[in-house]
């Protein structure tokens, strides 16, 4: 490792935090008996956003909990038969596992025993640039090689990958989106074929975690070349079949509109651009990768979204929100435009329409919709009855001050209405 990468963890922000440093006091870190591990040693030999800091301990969970009450620091069992142990140090949760040994294997219910060493834990884990330890003076410990697969941006299996997969067929998608935040050029080849080999596994799967693996992945800066490479594995037809014959391509002229325009890295938006806008299908999508009702919901509002020329004026789009769900014409109206800003190139006719789109897409973002202003008991006072009627004749009022450019005023609809 060079002097470079040595200063990077020896100075890493997160190694000088009071938290850290006590976690360490109070499990031996400079007796090298509990380093940090994982993504945070990762992040930082790449110079990248560090995230949340997690353990690893010679110490058994009963002995991490024992420690950490003699220091008065709060320590929860979040996974002790797992042998997980949590710290809540000056706010902060800092995840500590005794070090373990698989006995046997059974999806991911594997029996493990406590102890062993630094390599055995290892060899536990997924992804070699993930099996990297470092003591509380950012000293490395990497006892399966993966500092250079980390600086290549290789996200390699720990032995056969096969077998690892076997052991949670998860991590076909945590291949590819480690791929996704962190990868470079094409995925690594056996990597590659075990996801191809295996992904039947994908079904055994709980719903829940796919989904939430897959909006990690759609939440890299740039998910395009792990979702093409998940398209030419089938693994995304597995997961997505909705999109199948829908396509990947819209999602290049997202990532670039979000770049371009700064918006906000959304992987809804980055979802929906490669799902076909069929309500049904939405809805059925949801219910099967048991999203919340809420994104549920916007998938479907998204689906239900039409007439949405580059050319309609103002008032049509202030009728269109005042008359459907603004969010998702805010959506739709974003793929819009960055479907035309990626046709720019061809047509003159592609630059116009990606102007017209980001006017209207300007609107819907800072437009409120007014309040209709006429309310059944206006009528009522008028003589007209409560009823069924009554509903139909502010609907058709309100028809008319929408029409209007909600312009018509209270005496204006009632007048109208006489």
């Amino acid at each position: 490792m060079s002097n470079e990468q040595l200063e990077l963890l020896r100075q890493a922000d997160w190694l000088q935090r009071a938290s850290v440093r006590k976690a360490f006091e109070i499990l031996d870190g400079a007796g090298g008996q509990t380093k940090a591990v994982g993504g945070i040693v990762r992040n930082t030999l790449l110079g990248i956003g560090t995230g949340d800091v997690d353990m690893a301990s010679k110490f058994t969970p009963n002995e991490i909990l024992d420690r950490a009450e003699k220091a008065g620091v709060k320590a929860i069992p979040t996974g002790i038969e797992h042998g997980t142990v949590t710290l809540v140090i000056e706010g902060e949760t800092i995840e500590v596992t005794s070090l373990r040994q698989d006995i046997k294997t059974n999806g991911r219910h594997a029996e493990v025993v406590f102890g062993g060493d630094w390599e055995d834990d290892a060899k536990r884990r997924d992804f070699t640039f993930n099996a990297m330890y470092v003591g509380p003076d950012g000293e490395l410990l990497d006892p399966l090689n993966g500092l250079q697969d980390c600086l290549d941006r290789e996200v390699r299996f720990i032995g056969d990958a096969k077998a690892r997969i076997k052991e949670d067929y998860l991590r076909i998608l945590r291949f590819y989106r480690f791929f996704a935040h962190f990868g470079s050029g094409r995925p690594e080849a056996d990597g590659l074929r075990a996801t191809v080999a295996m992904k039947s596994g994908l079904d055994q799967l709980s719903p829940e975690r796919v989904w939430q693996e897959m909006k990690k992945l759609l939440s890299a800066e740039d998910p395009s070349r792990a979702l093409l490479w998940m398209r030419t594995t089938s693994v995304l037809a597995s997961i997505l079949p909705e999109g199948e014959k829908w396509g990947i391509d819209a999602i290049h002229g997202v990532v670039a509109a979000e770049k371009d325009l700064n918006w906000s890295i959304d992987p809804m938006l980055r979802l929906i651009s490669i799902l076909p806008p069929m309500p049904d299908k939405m809805v059925a999508l949801g219910k099967r990768l048991r999203l919340s009702n809420a994104e549920t919901d916007q998938l479907q509002k998204w689906a239900l979204v039409d007439g949405l020329g580059a050319d309609m004026t103002e008032q049509d789009l202030k009728a269109s929100i005042y008359w459907g769900d603004q969010d998702a014409i805010v959506s739709a109206l974003q793929l819009s435009l960055a479907s035309m800003r990626a046709k720019s190139g061809e047509n003159l006719e592609a630059v116009e329409k990606a102007a017209g789109y980001l006017k209207l897409l300007k609107l819907a973002q800072s437009w409120n919709a007014p309040t209709f202003p006429v309310k059944g008991q206006d009528l009522i006072k008028l003589g007209h009855d409560a009823g069924p009627e009554l509903g139909e004749k502010l609907k058709g009022l309100e028809k008319s001050w929408v029409e209007s450019g909600f312009a018509k005023s209270v005496e204006d609809l009632l007048a109208e209405l006489a």
